[in-house]
């Protein structure tokens, strides 16, 4: 299973997104955005690129807020994969712990978390979770550079993977 994963687009349209994001939609099993769409047609237009689950994020306006929700939680394969984005915004000094904190309690708790808000691509295991940031898709301030996510899931093992465009 392939599932693309990007945040902090702020842009839309999705001929706003990098070509070569814009082709890995079309191969994707899963769409995946945490958050700040900005755009309400981008949220539609994802919606009909294929299979789509997201989160709002702090800088969209209320209707996508309307349509979406903070946090969501999703099966894929027997992996539970959590997803947000800080809709307080602020700082992203502690942001992993805000982030995690989403989290706490659920039964059971996600192996996978992905999010957004920072603008920073990271991919890290803590305590058993694994935690994933695609970064800005449209490379938006203060990212040094676009970059989106793919997760791969196969024969019980997921994979992560940071694409910078």
């Amino acid at each position: 299973m392939k599932v693309v994963v990007l945040a902090d687009t702020h842009v839309n349209d999705i001929g706003m997104l990098p070509e070569r994001l814009r082709s890995e939609l079309k191969s994707a099993d899963l769409i995946i955005h945490a958050g700040d769409y900005t755009g309400e047609r981008l949220l539609e237009q994802l919606r009909a690129a294929g299979d789509f689950r997201g989160v709002y994020g702090n800088m969209d306006p209320g209707a996508i807020k309307r349509e979406l929700s903070a946090k969501e939680l999703i099966e894929i394969e027997g992996f539970r994969i959590g997803v947000t984005h800080p809709p307080e915004g602020g700082s992203p000094v502690g942001l992993l712990s805000r982030v995690s904190a989403k989290f706490k309690g659920e039964d059971p708790e996600p192996e996978v978390i992905i999010y957004g808000h920072s603008h920073e691509p990271k991919k890290e295991k803590i305590d058993n979770v694994f935690y994933l940031n695609p970064g800005s898709a449209t490379g938006v301030f203060p990212a040094r550079y676009s970059s989106f996510g793919i997760l791969s899931i196969e024969k019980g093992v997921i994979r992560a993977e940071i694409v910078r465009v």
